[in-house]
């Protein structure tokens, strides 16, 4: 029996193609000639000559005895079709092998991290090869499942979640293939795209593999094993290599302690200190990394937890303004805990409407609770910017009819900005995607320039705004860094938002505004009330000083006395904006006089250009002329009521008369409201010789409209039907001022 192990041993040392095998006797290879050990042995296995088979006894027995000492470690894909000993035609103890579907980090990370860490470390591997094979079914199978997921699945099995989370591979390889390519296509190039990104995974979260590829003493390699002829053509290091090696993450994922940069209480409350901005961005980095990957580390919150966020308060590490789409839950983005983010969010991650309320919750958080990071968060497929775009480039300019129309078109300076950017030709997909970007920046910039406590904590340098795109597909978020324009914003002085700003009043040093520029004042302006953003703000000192100099309204505005049309209000104007003559029935019925006189002196000393005269439906003086009128009342009108009431009975007779007799006395008084406008427009034109002149020689426009008091939208009703021939006849004195005369 000994004789016979001597013999075999002799053998084994002798024999050229017995192959000596490593063991811990062995000094560490270097990763170049661990390579050259790789090639060589691979060319062996195509040319079919191997040797790594051809194992004694003796050898075995060193393996036990003295240890392994694997001069490389391999991630391959668990294909029974890539059997990685035998593509290199290694010897038992020269690679350390792991496998699975893929030959991904993407599941049990934490098991594939860490057995490379121990080979490179205790076992002193100095080269890792990730090794991917053609026609791998796994990458196949997730470039399927991302290429039908019209509409994502929650994972039914692990094997449907491994393929869900290879969809960032297939994604990129999509990406780089570029538009037209097959799904066998796409399927190629995802296997190498793969290889990448398990070479890039070990880079971001090892720091003691990184160490090693930063001191040269590891090298990691990349290759695909071509399953037709054989051979691995060999990728080399990752082109991103240099730039990984930057990454501060020290574990993966998975395996970071719940509790880890979360606080005392295990949540961020007021008992612990301020982050830094840099450590925030950081946090938010590692978390979405984190949720990426599927592996979020965020718990759900305790008693003593809860009880902590209450009594001790909240200090956020970063304030998010972000989308109120649904499928962009921030916290859950960044694997935040209650209390690390203080997070505002609306449709279009804009400031673009309430911007007061945006601004000063981010003074709030950015002063009162210490934060030193704003990220502004944008995403891919953002329904209100793709509504923004079309909006911009159906040209929409007139007022909005709704508050979303309202916001889309403050987002449709976004989306033009963009087209500017890109250029004529632009598809809308790619102009949508490049307005979700511009977008950022304009939010960034918009704080930047309106918020003077966080423009001066970011020249300070104690606040920081970022910008990112949360891409929908992948889950990760794409982190722009700061707004190019931020140094030219700082530098420049800074204003309120503009819903906040005061206005500017108009006075005697403002010109002559033309009818229909005022009239689209009018318009816009009521279109403001309606949508409850109005613009006209608050009255200071040094505006009525202002006003104090003289008057130049854009509009005269024969109106009802009524409390609840209160005619500024109704059109979001300032003080200055418009001269306003109110009485019951806004008629010039009696005291036509007065009202007359005073649209002379308006249209004529202080060249106002629009007369306007505005109804309004559920009228009083309107439906008492109407009951009236139609109960055939023929008193003397002791009382100035029923002079007014039965004055105005010529409207309502009219307003039946184009009914019909069979209209209920609800129909006729809501008819007479609309004739009454005309009416009043016609005793103008038909009373006033100065006011007809300038309608004659096109200085003057005089337009009506009726105030509907369930919207609160005026129904602009033009000029009236009358007008032309109104101004064609001779001119009469009003009949009050007929019999003054007479009597005098």
């Amino acid at each position: 029996m000994v004789f016979a192990q001597l013999a075999d041993a002799f053998s084994f040392c002798t024999s050229p193609d017995v192959r000596h095998v490593r063991t811990t006797a062995d000094p560490p290879m270097a990763p170049e000639e661990s390579l050259k050990m790789l090639k060589e042995g691979n060319r062996r296995f195509v040319d079919g000559r191997p040797l790594g088979a051809r194992t004694k006894d003796a050898a075995r027995r060193q393996l036990v005895d003295q240890g392994q000492a694997p001069h490389t470690a391999i991630i391959g894909c668990a294909d029974s079709r890539a059997p990685l000993e035998t593509i290199f035609d290694a010897m038992p103890g020269d690679l350390f092998v792991l496998r699975n579907a893929g030959n991904t980090c993407t599941h049990a990370e934490g098991s594939m991290v860490g057995s490379l860490e121990f080979a490179t470390g205790k076992l002193g591997s100095r080269l890792i090869l990730v090794l991917g094979h053609t026609n791998c079914g796994a990458i196949a199978g997730a470039t399927k499942t991302y290429l039908e997921a019209k509409v994502p699945q929650k994972a039914g099995s692990a094997l449907q979640g491994l393929l869900q989370d290879l969809g960032a591979v297939a994604e990129q390889a999509v990406q780089e293939a570029g538009p037209g390519a097959s799904a066998d296509e796409v399927t190629a190039r995802a296997v190498k795209v793969n290889v990448y990104h398990t070479m890039s995974f070990l880079l971001r979260f090892s720091e003691s593999i990184r160490s090693a590829v930063r001191e040269g003493t590891v090298q990691i390699q990349g290759g695909i094993y071509n399953l037709e002829t054989g051979s691995v053509d060999f990728l080399g290091a990752l082109p991103t290599q240099t730039e990984l090696l930057d990454s501060t993450m020290a574990i993966p994922p998975s395996m970071v302690e719940a509790g880890e940069a979360r606080g005392k209480h295990g949540v961020r409350t007021g008992a612990d200190s301020a982050v830094p901005k840099d450590v925030a961005l950081k946090m938010l980095k590692a978390g979405n990394e984190r949720f990426a990957a599927g592996a979020p580390t965020a718990t759900q919150t305790s008693g003593p937890m809860r009880k902590a966020l209450v009594q001790c308060g909240q200090a956020p590490h970063s304030a998010i303004l972000g989308c109120a789409d649904s499928r962009v839950p921030v916290d859950t983005v960044f694997d935040a805990m209650p209390g690390e983010l203080f997070v505002l969010r609306n449709a279009g991650n804009t400031c673009t409407h309430a911007e007061g309320s945006m601004v000063g919750s981010l003074e709030f958080c950015t002063g009162k609770l210490g934060n030193r990071l704003i990220l502004v968060l944008g995403h891919t497929k953002c329904g209100a910017i793709a509504g923004a775009t079309q909006t911009f480039q159906a040209g929409g300019e007139n007022a909005p009819g709704s508050a979303l129309e309202g916001l889309l078109q403050g987002l449709s300076s976004v989306a033009k900005d963009a087209s500017e950017e890109l250029g004529p030709g632009a598809l809308q997909e790619e102009l949508a995607a490049h307005t979700t970007k511009v977008n950022v920046f304009s939010s960034m910039n918009f704080l930047l320039k309106y918020s003077e406590p966080i423009r001066e904590l970011v020249r300070k340098g104690d606040l920081d705004i970022q910008g990112g795109i949360y891409h929908l597909e992948t889950g990760r978020v794409e982190f722009l860094g700061r707004s190019p324009q931020q140094a030219e914003l700082l530098a420049a002085e800074g204003t309120l938002p503009p819903s906040m700003a005061l206005g500017t009043v108009r006075t005697t040093s403002d010109g002559p505004m033309a009818p229909q520029a005022a009239l689209k004042l009018l318009k816009v302006g009521n279109e403001r009330f309606v949508v409850g953003a109005p613009k006209a703000g608050k009255v200071h000192s040094s505006m009525r000083e202002t006003l104090a100099t003289g008057q130049a309204p854009h509009t005269a505005l024969v109106g009802c006395a009524d409390s609840r049309v209160p005619l500024e209000t109704v059109f979001d104007a300032l003080p200055g904006d418009l001269f306003v003559l109110r009485n019951a029935g806004n008629t010039c019925t009696h005291a036509e006089g007065s009202v007359l006189g005073s649209l002379e002196f308006c249209t004529g000393p202080l060249k106002t250009r629009l007369i306007f005269v505005l109804g309004h439906t559920s009228c009083g003086a309107i439906k008492g002329a109407t009951s009236t009128f139609l109960s055939g009342q023929k008193t003397k009108a002791p009382q100035a009521l029923d002079a007014l009431l039965q004055g105005l009975g010529s409207v309502v007779s009219d307003a039946q008369k184009e009914l019909g007799k069979k209209a209920t006395e609800e129909q006729v008084a809501a008819h007479a409201v609309k004739l009454n406008v005309f009416h009043t427009m016609n005793f103008m034109l038909k009373y006033s010789e100065p006011i007809r002149q300038k309608v004659r020689s096109g200085e003057l426009e005089i337009q009506g409209g009726v105030y509907d008091l369930q919207t609160g939208r005026v129904e602009f009703l033009g000029a009236s039907p009358s007008q032309a021939k109104l101004v064609a006849a001779e001119g009469a004195v009003a009949p009050s001022l007929k019999s003054k005369m007479q009597g005098a």
